[in-house]
């Protein structure tokens, strides 16, 4: 027998074979590995995109209903320094991290609602400092996800898993956890001032089971403290029910005004057991007037009404 003519003859079969597995793969839609997560910092922001961007999306369960799905065990935040009037290539600057803290961490970027649709909204153009981070989320079976985010003026910068991404803002948190080594999610002084949004809001207006509910009017002034009504579980119940009733649509945060219209505008703040509240912003004079920065409805006369009802008063 000769050696090298077997040899030969079981190499070609094995490379045949191969093929074939390449070739039926390729047929029936299936797709090429996911590139491991690196396991170390970067040493550069590879994109011009202000947040919003990760060196490689992890192919985790949940990772597309959730910023932070599962229960990562160690947190490590990468700091990149620049400026927003030239973004791009900005170098690492160092990192650090975080073990006692990464649980509360994961669960509070766990609840910001993310869309994997690209929603727009006003924000302003002022030039000045910014600093990209990304954040390696480290498991308990040695898988990892990055989730890339930043701090910068305008306070517009998105935060993306790399499969999905939230619009809410949350630069001046992590610059506390990467200087000082502990997280705590900042939330406004004034609940009536602002919301990072909550969890499911990609799918319902405001989601299931909400505790109060917290109706704010405009301040007359930014000084002023914005006039504010809370009611309990039935009344929130009933008025989450009413605000999903409507059929949505992608928000694109914006919204023509209406001529002659009540031109006020009024946020709802839909508490909850555990986690951040459910922001809703009605726009009385607007079309649409409902809004919580991932879906928008149509405002009708019933639900106009409702909202006014439950809104502070004069001598509220």
């Amino acid at each position: 027998m000769k050696l090298p003519y077997v040899i030969g003859a079981v190499l070609a079969v094995i490379a045949i074979c191969a093929a074939a597995v390449l070739i039926s793969r390729s047929a029936s839609g299936g797709s090429p590995p996911v590139p491991p997560v690196p396991a170390a910092c970067p040493e550069r922001w590879d994109s011009s995109t202000i947040g919003g961007w990760v060196p490689a999306a992890a192919d985790l369960d949940g990772a597309e209903e959730s910023l932070v799905p599962g229960e990562p065990i160690e947190a490590m935040i990468c700091a990149y320094p620049g400026t927003n009037t030239r973004p791009g290539g900005e170098r690492l600057a160092g990192s650090r991290t975080l073990k006692g803290e990464t649980k509360a961490m994961a669960r509070d970027l766990g609840y910001l609602p993310v869309s994997t649709t690209n929603h727009g909204g006003p924000c302003t153009q002022m030039g000045g400092p910014m600093t990209n981070y990304l954040i390696r989320f480290a498991y308990p079976d040695g898988e990892a996800l990055w989730v890339g985010s930043a701090e910068e003026v305008n306070s517009c910068a998105g935060t993306t898993n790399g499969t999905t991404s939230s619009r809410s803002y949350i630069g001046p948190s992590l610059t506390t956890a990467y200087r000082a080594g502990t997280w705590k999610l900042v939330r406004p002084d004034d609940p009536c001032r602002g919301s990072t949004g909550r969890r499911g809001q990609d799918e319902r207006m405001v989601p299931e089971g909400p505790l109060s509910v917290l109706v704010c009017e405009e301040a007359v002034s930014s000084d002023d403290r914005p006039p504010r009504l809370e009611h309990g579980r039935q009344v929130a119940t009933a008025l989450a029910e009413t605000l999903n009733s409507p059929d949505t649509r992608p928000s694109a945060n914006s919204c023509q005004q209406i001529a002659g219209m009540d031109d006020r505008t009024l946020r709802l703040l839909f508490a909850y057991a555990d986690g951040p509240p459910a922001g809703v912003q009605i726009s009385m004079g607007c079309d649409p007037g409902i809004n919580n920065g991932l879906l928008q409805a149509d405002l009708d006369d019933p639900v106009r009404d409702e909202v006014t009802r439950l809104a502070p008063r004069k001598d509220d």
